[in-house]
């Protein structure tokens, strides 16, 4: 044995976790490629909420991502010796954008939401440390959960669909009597068949193009399916671009240069004063028309934390002697330091990624694996250029991907028992259609405790989850 393979063996405990330095390396390898589409899906994502207000931070979001991605996958290893690999979320980020900062929602400046993000995850340690997690996740009903994670894919897959490739689009709102949504126009309604075909919507194809590749791939069990998927439907978009519709928008822009210093330009930005109605963003995400936003990031994060540690150790049998994820308070620890680090370094909020689960099946059981995961990431620090390559058109599929993976749990509601399904539907419904993760978390607690008192059942809505309504009836007083 190598020294360096002695070094990981004493850090790591390699050998009581039966297995070894080449597996690790291999199962964090097979981790990255599951999870490395966040690079490219998270700039694109977080950047439309910094253009409603003109700005242009698409090379800081980038290295925000790459930096959150890497320093809390490393500590996760390091720290809780757990094979899970952290970036930012989906489904927070699209919270983030969309609910938060967007015109039609909270209107929150990126900046202040931020400074939300940061505190949320200051929170979030503290709960952890103190183990006071534990008292509210027993007080947050499982079948809530589950509505919200639903929900959430189901937000991201019209995301997928609407905004991000007009496949579907919205009505406007001066037109009556028709669908909230409907199927874009890929075609024009004139002329000859072939005008037509000649006619059809580019982006709207190159979405169809990178669904059904990427489907492909997904479906035949593809390692870093959904990367090779960008990869493939972005060049497919760039053909196009050159040689079908070189009249139209070019969709795939090709840079300068391949390789480029990071921008740490939203590096520590809460804490800078923005000057106007922005201020010093730390002190601004404390007002109480950001406290919902808070609220709900901490809450989301919360339950893709949980469910993430207990689905991963279920498949790599990682629990501990009580049946529990292993190291459990020391992972929630790194989690909540991930969100924290987000809110520094410039990125919606970091948490654990399901996706762990495929470099654990590769063999994977030591915090090596994240580790190795964590470092492969840094490069992507100076490869902003060929990232901002990728259109929305390219990304859209991997958005209907996740939501399709995020809605598993539907068949754990208990859809028998009205008491479970009916708050479960509220949650899970309610955060697409009303573009708003706070909305379906709201209405799903209220609608639980509504029914337990109405059923009489009132003592099975714990202390906890009372206060938890308080301030979700508070939150929905003061939306506006």
């Amino acid at each position: 044995m190598s020294d360096f393979e002695q070094q990981m063996e004493e850090l790591f405990d390699l050998e009581e976790n039966k297995t070894n330095v080449n597996t690790e390396f291999i199962a964090g390898l097979t981790t990255f490629l599951a999870t490395s589409y966040i690079i490219f899906v998270n700039p694109g994502i977080l950047g439309e909420a910094f253009g409603y207000y003109g700005l242009d931070e698409t090379n800081g979001l980038v290295t925000a991502t790459v930096l959150v991605s890497a320093f809390s996958s490393i500590a996760m290893g390091v720290y809780a010796k757990n094979p899970i690999v952290l970036a930012p979320g989906m489904g927070l980020n699209a919270f983030f954008t969309y609910t938060v900062c967007a015109p039609w929602g909270m209107g929150v400046h990126p900046y202040i939401a931020l400074g939300a993000v940061f505190w949320s995850g200051v929170i979030f340690i503290l709960l952890s440390v103190f183990n006071i997690r534990t008292e509210i996740m027993r007080a947050i009903p499982s079948q809530l959960r589950y509505g919200v994670a639903i929900g959430i894919g189901l937000f991201l897959a019209l995301l997928g669909f609407a905004d991000h490739s007009n496949f579907i689009q919205h009505t406007p709102d001066e037109v009556g009597g028709v669908p909230i949504v409907v199927l874009g126009n890929m075609f024009d309604d004139t002329g000859s068949l072939p005008d037509r075909l000649l006619s059809a919507d580019s982006g709207m194809l190159v979405f169809i193009f990178g669904l059904a590749f990427t489907s492909a791939l997904v479906a035949r069990k593809q390692t870093g399916a959904l990367i090779i998927g960008i990869f493939g439907t972005t060049a497919f978009a760039a053909l196009m671009g050159r040689f079908l519709y070189p009249d139209e928008a070019v969709m795939v822009v090709m840079p300068d240069e391949i390789v480029a210093a990071p921008d740490f330009g939203l590096l520590f930005a809460i804490f800078q004063d923005q000057g106007g109605d922005i201020g010093l963003p730390i002190v601004e995400a404390l007002k109480f028309a950001v406290l919902p936003a808070m609220f709900a990031f901490l809450f989301t994060d919360m339950f893709d934390s949980i469910s993430t540690f207990v689905g991963v150790s279920e498949v790599g049998g990682l629990n501990d002697e009580n049946g529990e994820p292993r190291n459990i308070k020391e992972s929630l620890i790194v989690d909540g330091g991930s969100t924290f680090l987000s809110g520094l370094f410039g990125s919606s909020s970091g948490t654990s990624y399901i996706e762990s689960a495929a470099g654990i099946e590769a063999g994977g059981r030591s915090g090596l694996t994240a580790v190795a995961a964590g470092v492969l990431f840094l490069p992507f620090l100076f490869l902003s250029p060929v990232i901002g390559m990728v259109p929305l058109a390219a990304s859209a599929p991997i958005l209907v991907l996740i939501g399709l993976f995020m809605c598993k749990p539907i068949k754990s509601i208990n859809w028998d028992n009205f008491e479970d399904a009916f708050p479960a539907f509220m949650a899970m419904i309610l955060i697409p259609l009303t573009y708003s993760i706070t909305q379906g978390i709201i209405w799903g607690f209220l609608t639980w405790t509504a029914i337990k008192v109405a059923l009489g059942k009132a003592d099975q809505v714990s202390m906890p989850l009372w206060a938890i309504n308080v301030f979700a009836f508070l939150a929905l007083i003061y939306a506006d």
